[in-house]
């Protein structure tokens, strides 16, 4: 196996594949990326055997073909203290991965590309074609509200849901829920739902933060979610589990509308959070005829208040929110005016774009 390839061209496949390479492993080959050329195509695949991402890059003429695994960190490390737009060339000697360039040259250790574990294709259940921005908004909008090592395994992810005309996503911890949708024609008949874990979430979005003007290929596996790119393709399995009916959480019938200035209501939350209780992270919400009073304490017996301005016309209201998960959704929303429904100070409330919008979000309350 020889080849060269200039510094830039290997750098972002390489930065992807080895990105999700585990740190810690079990076997000693997942510390490496396995490299495979075939005429003239070079593909480099990190795994760490629940997510896989494999890049492509032409590499010069003049090399042959072949394929080994190296320490992926390492390499990265490398090809990053290289000097801009320089010429690297690779082989393999003696089982050791060798790296020229300029006058500098790294052996690295290999072990057998046999020995590398690759996801072998299954056959897909069904295919979606989407723009690769339009997946990354949709993820990136519901992200957050993924559980971390929460005991219901199913909540450790993010369904992808699929209907005859729309495909969404949804993302829950139990405190709060996202959810997007968009509009696609699909040719599905009956509902179609998988749970794709939360690395493999977090990975697909980093891939899909490249720019990419071609249109993905999203399949939908028994096991596996499979992201096919022009450059890059992208497997993760899935979690083996059933999400919660989301659609029984979506609060219905609040008649409480409260209209209000996205920045504003960011700012006056985040001033307020500064001497919310750390752990909790309460704020107390009063609701009054076109003013919204914001105030926190903490057991320090330190408190702050803040009024913002607002649309809402009733009955006083008062409610005590998380204030992490209010700003979580202001962060995400796009659109410079809000709007919060309610029903009572027991009640979840239910926060969207005011413009148009595909996304929901619901935040439970919390006692004060």
């Amino acid at each position: 196996m020889q080849f060269t390839i200039t510094r830039e061209a290997i750098l972002k496949p390489l930065q992807l594949a080895a990105g999700v390479v585990e740190r810690r492993h079990t076997l000693p080959v997942l510390a490496n990326v396995l490299l495979t050329l075939k005429s003239g195509v070079l593909e480099i695949t990190g795994t760490d055997l629940e997510v896989e991402l494999i890049g492509r890059v032409r590499v010069n003429d003049g090399s042959s073909d072949g394929e080994v695994t190296v320490p992926g960190r390492k390499l990265l490390d490398i090809c990053k203290s290289l000097p801009d737009n320089s010429e690297l060339g690779f082989s393999v000697d003696d089982n050791k991965f060798v790296v020229k360039a300029g006058r500098s040259r790294f052996t690295l250790a290999t072990l057998p590309a046999t020995d590398f574990p690759v996801t072998s294709d299954e056959p897909g259940t069904f295919e979606l074609r989407l723009q690769g921005s339009e997946l990354k908004s949709l993820i990136d909008s519901c992200a957050f509200a993924m559980a971390q090592q929460d005991v219901r395994y199913y909540l450790n992810g993010m369904l992808f849901e699929v209907g005859p005309s729309w495909f969404r996503v949804v993302a829950t911890d139990g405190h709060r829920l996202a959810m997007h949708t968009s509009g696609v024609e699909t040719g599905v008949e009956e509902l179609q739902q998988i749970i794709v874990p939360r690395k493999g979430v977090l990975e697909l979005s980093r891939l899909l933060s490249e720019p990419e003007e071609d249109q993905l290929v999203l399949m939908f596996g028994l096991s596996h979610v499979r992201v096919k790119l022009t450059d890059f393709t992208f497997t993760s399995k899935l979690v083996d589990g059933k999400f919660p009916d989301y659609q029984r959480v979506l609060p219905k019938g609040g008649d409480k509308v409260v209209l209000g200035d996205r920045s504003e209501l960011r700012q006056a939350f985040n001033r307020a959070s500064i001497l919310s209780n750390e752990k909790y992270r309460g704020v107390h919400l009063q609701f009054n005829n076109d003013e919204l009073k914001v105030v926190a304490n903490n057991p320090e017996q330190e408190e702050a208040e803040d009024t913002v301005g607002i649309e809402y016309q009733g009955e006083t209201l008062e409610i005590g929110f998380n204030v992490s998960y209010l700003l979580d959704v202001l962060n995400v929303l796009d659109s410079d005016k809000v709007k919060f429904t309610l029903a009572d100070s027991n009640s979840s409330a239910l926060v969207e774009a005011v413009s148009a919008s595909d996304a929901l979000y619901v935040v439970m309350p919390m006692r004060l």
